[in-house]
């Protein structure tokens, strides 16, 4: 799964920059997640 390599990554990762790309990446991954998660519109009978 990528976000659990992600994580992995950053738990390792050296420098700030790198820390803060793999946070942005993670971040998306979670509004992505959290979009997924959504209910959506009721669709009429």
């Amino acid at each position: 799964m990528r976000k659990q390599k992600l994580v992995e990554q950053l738990e390792t990762a050296q420098s700030v920059e790198d820390r803060d790309r793999l946070e942005h990446q993670l971040e998306q991954i979670n509004t992505a997640l959290d979009f997924l998660d959504r209910p959506g519109p009721e669709e009429e009978p």
